[in-house]
């Protein structure tokens, strides 16, 4: 599912307020722009949270060598 344009993926059935809450705390964390968030739920009742956010741009800079 896509909340507020980031592509949210779970293991197990979560609703639209839930997957909002996942990409609140994942933005609370970092500062970098997320792209995507996976949601597993682990064998012991916890869940493991995975992100993946946008690369910054980069100039590339050529070696000149002699």
């Amino acid at each position: 599912m896509l909340i507020d344009g980031v592509e949210v993926a779970a293991n197990f059935d979560i609703s639209a307020q839930e997957a909002q809450n996942y990409v609140d705390y994942v933005r609370g964390q970092i500062t970098t722009p997320l792209k995507s968030i996976r949601v597993k739920m682990c064998d012991d009742g916890m869940v493991d949270v995975s992100y993946l956010a946008k690369g910054e741009k980069f100039e590339r800079i050529r070696r000149i060598t002699g």
